[in-house]
């Protein structure tokens, strides 16, 4: 195996898991979404847990996040819960970078 192959090698083992992380990191972020949006939505315990996994489930199940929050943002209307679009993407994006938090830390 020549240089090239062995940093090659690397290079692709380093892309998986990386790519592993951020789904990782993806999915933990959402979970606390879900469980943030819960309590908004007044929701507590196995119900909130429950919620919470229906929002990991609403953003797998198309690319991008746009699912998830159109998810959270009707349910919000729907309970009548005064969240704005601007604060819902605000949390999106602090608990993302909450979660590659975590995620790095235990790299």
């Amino acid at each position: 195996m020549t240089t090239f192959d062995k940093r090659a090698d690397a290079f692709e083992g380093g892309f998986a898991l990386g790519s592993e992380l951020a789904f990782k990191a993806t999915v933990r972020r959402d979970k606390m979404l879900g469980l943030w949006a819960a309590d908004k939505l007044g929701l507590a315990g196995d119900i909130a847990e429950e919620y919470a996994n229906k929002i990991v489930v609403t953003d797998l199940q198309e690319p991008g996040d746009e699912d998830m929050f159109a998810r959270i943002t009707k349910d919000f209307a729907d309970a009548k819960v005064d969240q704005s679009e601007h604060q819902i993407r605000r949390t999106m994006e602090e608990l993302m970078i909450e979660a590659q938090k975590e995620f790095s830390e235990q790299a």
